[in-house]
């Protein structure tokens, strides 16, 4: 047996009326080469067929669970999707694993994406996070939603146990994932998303959107943005940068808007010491105005394209 096909994931899925696209998300997850130990679907009060689909799955394949959480009322996208997940995540049964990985119910991955991941774990003692590229269906052509490559996509949140318990696991509040690879690289960890078609990731909804409209998701974004403690000379930029994707213009001034909105709001912000500090730093070297804190060790030769 191979060393990677000893390693334990366990999945925690929080979904909400998914049942447009959670039996294609099973399936991808039944096909894998490398399956999880345990994959804990948190029904987060669905109104529609989701609770359904993942019961039969459940009784199908010893490895998937499902659990039901009371209906808050609302879809709350951010600080509800990350209570979801914990709610899930305080009911695993498996106590020895290697990986932890946040998954939505509206993705597609081929069949080699764990196996794939984890050989780069493998290969890397120093990356705690990471995943592929993902892709958007526009006209029957899939679309990149364009990403930094130190940025891990939020739809499949894949970490390394020693590296989740080390950033103390999501923030419960927006832009969870954003603060989580943040943290991961001040306590030492590499992030990474990865262009390999194994590690294709295909989103059923695009990236920032909302159930109430693409331009509140743009704007909670913005928020999210600011939640976190982006400098506001980062921001400007950034939204200009997704003006250039779809929705043109409006997306990247949904971003802008929402993040000036929410200081002028005088919004809470993310407090922890150093953490605004590195991020301000890295921020800064992206604009090529500065240089991140952190040294993290140089991954082997040629791993990453």
């Amino acid at each position: 047996m191979r060393e990677t096909e000893k390693r334990r994931i366990v999945i925690v899925a929080p979904v909400r009326d998914e049942a447009e696209f959670l039996q294609g998300t099973i399936d991808c997850l039944v096909a894998q080469k490398l399956k999880p130990v345990e994959w804990l679907i948190v029904d987060d009060g669905s109104k529609d067929d989701t609770f359904a689909i993942a019961e039969r799955a459940a009784q199908l394949y010893p490895w998937i669970r499902v659990v039901k959480r009371q209906d808050r009322g609302v879809r709350a996208v951010g600080p509800g999707v990350v209570e979801a997940y914990y709610f899930g995540y305080d009911q695993i049964i498996t106590k020895e694993y290697d990986y932890i990985c946040k998954m939505d119910g509206d993705i597609e991955i081929g069949p080699d994406y764990f196996s794939t991941l984890v050989e780069y774990f493998e290969k890397d003692p120093a990356l705690g996070s990471a995943s592929g590229k993902h892709f958007i269906e526009v006209e029957g052509a899939l679309v990149e939603e364009r990403t930094s490559d130190e940025m891990v996509a939020g739809m499949v949140n894949f970490y390394r146990r020693e590296c989740f318990e080390a950033i103390g696991g999501f923030v419960r509040q927006v832009h969870w994932d954003g603060i989580a690879y943040h943290k991961a690289r001040i306590t030492g960890w590499r992030t990474r998303s990865i262009r390999n078609p194994k590690l294709d990731i295909i989103h059923k909804r695009l990236m920032g959107s909302s159930h109430q409209g693409i331009w509140h998701g743009r704007m909670r974004w913005g928020r999210g943005q600011y939640f976190m403690g982006t400098h506001p000379l980062y921001i400007i930029p950034m939204g200009v940068y997704r003006m250039a994707e779809e929705p043109f213009i409006i997306g990247g001034f949904g971003i802008i808007y929402g993040y000036f909105r929410a200081m002028l709001e005088g919004m809470t912000r993310y407090e922890e010491p150093g953490f605004r500090e590195s991020l301000h730093a890295w921020q800064f070297e992206k604009l090529k105005i500065g240089t991140r804190l952190e040294r993290i060790p140089e991954p082997p030769p040629g791993l990453y394209p």
